[in-house]
């Protein structure tokens, strides 16, 4: 990290995001570990929902979150604290807070169901033959961005990659960055890629022009000290993938068709929250899930906006409901996942079966 500059900034959630990187979200290829041990602690506040009701129909319910408890997961924060989940059968909820090998965790069993994003979920596919399916997704729109300063290397166009210094983390992002320059016929010698870690004091510093990072996160960060921002999303340059997507086991979907769709049911209940009340959902995050995390209400209220008006919803979601992802959509996944080297079929990473019979069974829910 670097001494100059006065970086990083006093947000407890940065010093947190430093102390745990790399982030399990981060593209990365998983070896599938034995349960045992694989339990992670929950940080900051878990809701028990149901403590004092009945034992629901699907038991104990576990959700492994990708990153800390911010305002990220405020729909896992309102069907929580508004009883979605124990309403739709779970007895008792817990959201394990991130980082953490989300993919591992489901598979082992230590979680029923994991949020994390269609490049990961292909890696583990492809290479470990893991039977996961993605079952719905939260962003529509991948968050990733090469995040530029406008009075630096205000990188707009891909075109203006070319001569730039990006700063990339090292393993799956540099996979991802790759990918970008060849979605985009750009020769990686046209781009110096240096190596860095997640702190974007490099680009701060004038170290790099560009830094790989989060729309919803590093790039707010950055721009919270007073220096406007350019971010470059890969989604809108040729990398479109789904984020934030929702993982189970081969066998829960076969085995407990119910108990998923009453999971993505409390799912959808909370996102409509989510998005009908930003601050709310940021409050939560703040006062109570996330309360250790020395979290800033304004930015956690900044990054609700954008996941909700940028990433979720969407055309296709305000006509199909949340989670869906049309076949367009899967196809440019494909795409993308193609262009990152993974060879897949859609079937091999995408079942929305469950997904199709909940709307069919409740069609209100599109509402």
């Amino acid at each position: 990290m670097s001494g100059t500059g006065g970086w990083p900034p006093h947000h407890t959630e940065w010093e947190f995001h430093m102390k745990y990187s790399p982030r399990s979200r981060r593209l990365r290829v998983a070896t599938v570990l034995a349960a045992a041990g694989l339990v992670l602690a929950a940080c900051g506040s878990d809701s028990d929902s149901g403590s004092d009701a009945e034992s629901g129909d699907f038991g104990d319910l576990t959700v492994q979150l990708s990153w800390i408890k911010n305002a990220e997961f405020a729909g896992e924060f309102f069907a929580d604290s508004k009883g979605y989940y124990t309403d739709a059968g779970f007895s008792s909820v817990t959201l394990n807070a991130g980082p953490g090998a989300t993919e591992n965790l489901v598979l082992s069993g230590n979680a029923d169901f994991g949020l994390t994003n269609a490049v990961t979920v292909g890696q583990i596919v492809a290479e470990e033959d893991a039977p996961l399916k993605i079952i719905g997704t939260t962003y529509q729109k991948n968050p990733f961005t090469i995040l530029s300063l406008q009075s630096g290397g205000n990188i707009a166009t891909v075109e203006d990659l070319k001569g730039k210094r990006i700063g990339v983390q090292a393993g799956g992002n540099e996979v991802l960055f790759d990918a970008l320059l060849a979605a985009n016929d750009i020769d990686p010698s046209e781009v110096t890629k240096v190596p860095v870690e997640y702190d974007p004091a490099p680009l701060v510093n004038g170290e790099v022009d560009g830094f790989l990072a989060y729309v919803t996160n590093e790039s707010i960060i950055v721009e919270s000290q007073g220096l406007p921002v350019t971010n470059l999303l890969f989604a809108d340059n040729g990398l479109p993938f789904v984020a934030e997507s929702i993982i189970a086991t081969d066998e829960t979907i076969a085995n407990e068709p119910e108990k998923v769709k009453a999971f993505l049911e409390a799912e959808i209940l909370g996102w409509k929250d989510a998005c009908n009340d930003i601050e709310g959902g940021a409050a939560l995050a703040v006062d109570e899930y996330g309360k250790d995390l020395g979290l800033e209400l304004d930015k956690e209220v900044q990054q609700a906006t954008i996941q909700c008006e940028e990433l979720i919803l969407t055309e296709d979601v305000q006509a199909n409901g949340f989670f869906t992802i049309t076949d367009d959509l899967i196809d440019e996944n494909m795409a993308t996942l193609a262009a990152a080297g993974i060879d897949l079929e859609a079937e091999d990473i995408f079942d929305l079966s469950l997904l199709t019979e909940l709307y069919e069974d409740k069609p209100e829910l599109k509402d």
